[in-house]
């Protein structure tokens, strides 16, 4: 199965390297090319230096035959931004958006 992860830091490199420790094939986006350094050795997943919003940089990740989508970059905007359009525009079932506010965690959880 096919995931995107938006944000490489300690979060997306470390779910990044599980998702492809258990099977899966995964790309990860992000701003800083110096980011993916923190990818496990080893690693062989795609690696997309651009910005998970983007829908050039999203179809180079593969977003079109993805399964899900983890936004976890340190901004809460982004990764609503992210993950609204990988459900609403790409369909995506399973998307996750990593969130810092607490109230802006409770309206987007209503929101779905």
């Amino acid at each position: 199965m096919s995931v995107v992860v938006v944000g490489c830091g300690r979060v997306g490199s470390e779910l990044a390297g599980t998702l492809e420790q258990r099977g899966h094939s995964v790309a990860v986006i992000d701003k800083k090319e110096q980011a993916f350094r923190r990818l496990p050795t080893g690693f062989s997943g795609q690696r997309v230096l651009g910005f998970g919003f983007d829908r050039d940089h999203l179809a180079e990740a593969g977003i079109d035959r993805a399964i899900a989508f983890a936004a976890v970059t340190n901004g809460d905007n982004s990764n609503i931004l992210c993950a609204r359009i990988a459900r609403e525009t790409y369909g995506i079932d399973q998307v996750v958006a990593r969130i810092y506010d607490p109230r802006r965690a409770l309206i987007y959880k209503r929101l779905g």
